[in-house]
């Protein structure tokens, strides 16, 4: 892979496209807390974090550009639509301003697909009614193309904010055959998001000339480290956690 030349993008370029990942079950609530000033100090677009979490994220980041984000109905996609619309709601609540929602992975796979638009569409009006935004991640290593084209499709329909590949904690990750894929059958107002094994800078620079607007990563400080290191930049100063492989 050929990495970018630095004159093709600024700082700000490739910060705004991180959500930082603070999802890993063996995180501590002090490697949370970390994580979200780590976040801050490098300006990225959000943090995602677990959701008991979120409302203390939301006030570390208080008066930041920075977004608090968590998911809902992470990572099966197999709650009942009334606990993702709850889920949703306290999320809301807590101070969530982007939601990252699972499909329910079975009945896609079903092929029931009025049961699968329903439950995306009761999270995505909920969080807009709310002037927040949703992203709903598809899980792709468990689907074949015609199901991730429908999915694209349905999510046009309801005017979600973003396609998201996977959770990162299926059995691969991001992949850039999906990513084209899901840029091609996507609305041009429904953005693309990847999440999973973007571990390094050149890995995100081609993603983004794909489309994708969006990264779900723990490797935000390796990532964005090497970025100042190649424009020329001092390094960024903050305590840093120990990046958590899988996501």
């Amino acid at each position: 892979m050929n990495p970018a030349s630095p004159s093709t993008y600024i700082y700000s370029d490739v910060a705004t496209m991180i959500d930082h990942s603070l999802l890993n079950p063996t995180l501590t609530s002090a490697d949370l807390e970390a994580g979200c000033r780590l976040a801050r100090a490098y300006d990225v677009a959000s943090v995602c974090i677990m959701p008991f979490a979120l409302k203390r994220c939301a006030e570390l980041l208080a008066g930041s550009t920075v977004k608090a984000s968590t998911t809902i109905g992470f990572p099966h996609g197999a709650n009942t639509t009334a606990i993702k619309l709850a889920e949703t709601l306290q999320a809301l609540k807590d101070g969530g301003e982007e939601l990252d929602m699972v499909v329910n992975i079975s009945q896609v796979l079903s092929g029931i697909w009025d049961y699968v638009r329903a439950d995306i569409r009761a999270v995505t009006e909920a969080t807009h009614a709310a002037g927040q935004k949703v992203k709903v991640i598809f899980e792709n290593c468990y689907l074949n193309d015609e199901q991730k084209i429908r999915l694209c499709e349905i999510c046009g329909d309801l005017g979600v904010d973003w396609v998201k590949t996977s959770t990162g904690y299926g059995t691969s990750s991001a992949t850039m055959e999906d990513l084209a894929l899901m840029r091609k059958h996507a609305p041009a107002n429904v953005q693309v998001k990847a999440a999973g094994g973007i571990r390094d800078l050149d890995t995100l620079l081609a993603m983004r000339e794909l489309g994708v607007t969006r990264c779900g990563t723990s490797r935000t400080p390796e990532i964005l480290d090497e970025v100042n290191r190649r424009l020329g930049r001092p390094a960024i100063k903050t305590a840093q956690v120990a990046s958590v492989a899988g996501y």
